[in-house]
């Protein structure tokens, strides 16, 4: 069964940092790309950052750009998202998802095939 779980989120103060993970089963990290991305109510999901298969090229939405930093741990299954000096602004619910195609930029939503459920980040003033 493919299936994508993260975990890590919470509430942190405005500069403070969180890691979120997203462990995978059902499919290898070899053969999919990752993404992140997260919502706000009212507001459009919105890629955050990406991590391709194989050579695992990173790329990060342009506001998160030098303050996130994503990585993987292929034995482990697990992608990370390291968010440092968060703001108000990054407070959301946060995804990771899946695609079989190769990208090469921070994706949007509908390229995504398998989503996890969420989690919730909350940067306080």
């Amino acid at each position: 069964q493919v299936q994508l779980v993260e975990s890590g989120g919470g509430m942190v103060q405005h500069g403070g940092s969180l890691t979120l993970s997203c462990v995978v089963s059902g499919f290898s990290l070899d053969d999919s790309d990752i993404g992140w991305f997260r919502q706000s109510p009212g507001k459009a999901r919105e890629g955050v950052s990406l991590i391709n298969a194989g050579d695992g090229d990173t790329y990060y939405a342009d506001f998160v750009e030098g303050r996130f930093t994503l990585s993987r741990d292929n034995a482990r299954r697990t992608v990370y998202l390291q968010m440092n000096s968060l703001k108000p602004e990054d407070t959301g619910t946060y995804y990771c998802a899946a695609t079989g195609f190769r990208l090469v930029a921070v994706p949007t939503a509908d390229l995504m095939d398998v989503w996890g459920k969420g989690i919730l980040v909350t940067v306080s003033s």
